[in-house]
């Protein structure tokens, strides 16, 4: 199905509220004119003096930030808050706690407002977010999603419509490089830290293993890849080198790069599908971008990211997969009670069930 025949239906203005984990994020979304605005509050820098996400301090600054980030939405966007058709919030997965203000703080909003709610899974509105791009994709695509704990291939045949094909059996891409930055002593957070150092990196002054690249199946595992990592760093001096945090952190995004942009080739090859997706925080990956981009031009492919503000959590994804989900034919709920679900597995998610 195409994209722009689900949005040529009755218009619809959705408001977006995305806490899944330590960013705040508020958006609205029109079918008709697209992103009207969205607003993001980070906590990286209240974590950082704790070395990683502390849940209750997520949870008590999503109470503080949500409703000053509606407010900073409605007057960039223009639009009122009566004119809302519903409000689509994170269900889940994510940090109990952290959803729980941000549904809480959606369905008051909708009660108030008379207006129903539409609970969104997380993973969904990364799996969606490239459909903000100028260009997006149309249905069906295969998605690689790897974003904060999930590593996961999909095929993706419309809105709702998720085929698992493959998944990390134990540390995803993103723990990986984030327990692999502290191993090198960076900085919370460490993963995108990791990937900067590498760009100083040389190549090939350390191999690392490419873990399931072989393997016959699409399924990942990368906490050989750490313990490698591990194994290089016991074998330095204290304090480490500067030259050996950067060349192994090259050696260790390229085994990462390799293995992802791999297993995505025969993902297509498999499915027969010539478009890929790429979603979630790995995927503003500058190496694995630039890999992808000249596969595509070798192999005749097309592939397809978010913008650079969307792989992160946002409020913009929610409000966007809330839309296509009430487009879909999806029914929104009464305003009121709620749950979240901290663990939620994407494949048990349909059209039409919550």
């Amino acid at each position: 199905m195409r994209l722009t025949s689900m949005l040529e239906s009755t218009p619809m203005l959705i408001l977006g509220v995305e806490s899944s984990c330590d960013e705040t994020g508020i958006a609205l979304y029109d079918s008709r004119d697209g992103l009207l605005a969205h607003a993001l509050h980070s906590q990286v820098a209240m974590h950082a003096e704790y070395g990683g996400v502390v849940p209750e301090l997520a949870s008590r600054d999503h109470i503080r930030r949500a409703a000053p980030l509606l407010r900073e939405v409605l007057a960039r966007s223009g639009r009122d808050l009566a004119a809302v058709d519903a409000i689509a919030y994170t269900r889940g997965p994510g940090l109990a706690g952290a959803l729980l203000v941000g549904s809480a703080f959606a369905e008051a909003l909708a009660l108030a407002l008379d207006k129903p709610t539409v609970p969104v899974h997380h993973l969904e509105g990364h799996l969606l977010s490239p459909l903000l791009s100028a260009t997006p994709p149309e249905f069906p695509f295969v998605a690689l999603l790897v974003s904060g704990g999930h590593t996961q291939l999909m095929r993706v045949t419309g809105v709702g419509e998720y085929e698992l094909l493959g998944e990390s059996l134990d540390d995803a891409a993103g723990e990986a490089f984030d327990k692999s930055a502290k191993l090198l002593g960076l900085p919370y957070p460490g993963g995108a830290l990791l990937s900067k150092l590498a760009e100083s990196g040389k190549a090939g002054v350390y191999e690392l293993p490419r873990p399931m690249l072989h393997s016959g199946d699409l399924d990942f595992s990368f906490s050989g890849l750490k313990t490698a990592v591990l194994t290089l760093v016991r074998a330095q001096t204290e304090p480490l080198p500067e030259t050996f945090k950067a060349d192994a952190a090259r050696a260790f995004q390229e085994a990462i790069v390799d293995v992802l942009a791999g297993k995505s080739l025969k993902a297509l090859k498999a499915t027969g599908l010539k478009q890929l997706v790429v979603a979630g925080g790995v995927g503003a990956n500058r190496q694995l971008r630039a890999r992808l981009n000249d596969e595509a031009r070798r192999k005749g492919f097309r592939v397809f990211y978010p913008e650079l503000e969307f792989c992160t959590d946002n409020g913009a994804m929610i409000a966007l997969a809330g839309c296509l989900r009430l487009q879909a034919g999806d029914a929104a709920k009464t305003a009121g009670a709620f749950s979240v679900q901290p663990r939620w597995p994407l494949t048990d998610i349909s059209r039409g069930v919550t």
